[in-house]
């Protein structure tokens, strides 16, 4: 890896842990629950970004998939929660 792209990847991953911190302070802050629900699902984007800048600054495949993974969680999680805000209840 040439030393511009580790440079890169490396204020590519700071600037993501600043964002994921700022998001966290929205979750703990937020006025509504709307708004904490949508910082939830910022979170769980940046940290599938935080995979996938390791994954490249690493070359190895796990960390592809468990960007994957939270990605699936990611999206499951907004729909439940979504669901849960709409409607009061999780299950019919």
């Amino acid at each position: 890896m040439s030393p511009l792209l580790q440079l890169a990847s490396l204020a590519t991953l700071i600037l993501l842990v600043v964002a994921m911190a700022l998001a966290l302070a929205r979750v703990l802050r937020g006025p509504s629950a709307q708004d904490r629900v949508l910082a939830l699902d910022y979170l769980y984007v940046v940290a599938m970004l935080v995979m996938l800048v390791l994954g490249l600054r690493s070359g190895g495949t796990m960390y592809f998939e468990a960007a994957l993974i939270i990605a699936l969680f990611g999206y499951v999680s907004t729909a439940v929660l979504g669901k849960f805000l709409l409607r009061g209840e999780i299950i019919e």
